[in-house]
């Protein structure tokens, strides 16, 4: 196999990694929405219905700009942190949904938020197009983190 029929199955893997994520969220956020309705929220708080059309759409570009990065330089620093920030990902739901910890929510998704911008950074270095990927992901989640604050405020 030469090195250029290893990248589409490379794209497999990095989608993969991206779906155990999501599958780990949407196992812990099964019964979300009627929890999310039970909840107090902000005014801005969006429907509960707009959570998986945009995470879909996000984790494909997570996954997409994985993939981007690892064509260039293989397994390395930046992959260790995009690894980090899909892990942290994949926490955050089962804490928040899962177990109604906002509070320890909110703290793991700062560490998230830190993570994605430590990603884009690295990325940055190596492929300007995967760290633009990224960018309305750590959008989504700086706007998720402002959403998980004033939920766990207001349920306290």
């Amino acid at each position: 196999m030469t090195n250029r029929s290893q990248h589409w199955p490379a794209l497999a893997g990095f989608g993969l990694a991206v779906l155990a994520t999501a599958v780990i969220g949407g196992i812990a956020a099964a019964d979300a929405s009627a929890e999310y309705g039970q909840l107090a929220q902000p005014s801005w708080a969006p429907p509960s219905w707009l959570f998986g059309p945009v995470w879909t759409v996000l984790y494909i570009m997570i996954a997409v700009s994985g993939w981007l990065v690892w064509r260039k330089v293989g397994f390395g620093t930046a992959i260790v942190v995009y690894g980090v920030q899909l892990v942290l990902n994949a926490i955050w739901t089962p804490l928040f949904f899962g177990g109604n910890h906002y509070g320890l929510a909110f703290a793991e998704i700062v560490v998230m938020w830190l993570a994605i911008g430590a990603t884009v950074a690295l990325f940055w270095r190596v492929s300007r197009p995967a760290a633009y990927l990224l960018l309305p992901y750590w959008a989504w989640v700086t706007f998720a983190s402002a959403l998980n604050f004033s939920i766990w405020q207001l349920n306290s």
